[in-house]
């Protein structure tokens, strides 16, 4: 049977592949995102900028609560996160079965 199951999902293993890459990259992404060392960066450029006249304080304050927020909110509920719920899929990405009287 496993020979079998191996030649029906042999064409979708490519695909099933860019699938998973994705998600590499989208968890990647989100590392990156929740990093405090890329926050810190974040806020010294926009600290840079401000001394050099290019933003403003408003600019500033909105840059360093952006920054704040991003270290804030824990990883996983960004727009990913967002998109897969909309869409009715778990927290591995697959989607699920969900019945029209359950989106309302």
């Amino acid at each position: 049977m496993g020979v079998l199951t191996l030649l029906f999902q042999l064409p979708f293993l490519p695909v099933q592949g860019v699938i998973r890459l994705g998600q590499l990259i989208e968890e990647q992404a989100e590392q990156e995102l929740h990093d405090p060392a890329s926050v810190r960066r974040q806020l010294e450029e926009a600290e840079q900028a401000h001394s050099a006249g290019e933003m403003s304080s408003e600019d500033v304050a909105r840059a360093e609560a952006q920054a704040v927020g991003r270290l804030i909110q824990p990883a996983g509920t960004g727009a990913a996160q967002s998109r897969r719920t909309a869409i009715g899929a778990d927290s591995h990405g697959r989607t699920t079965a969900r019945s029209p009287q359950a989106r309302r």
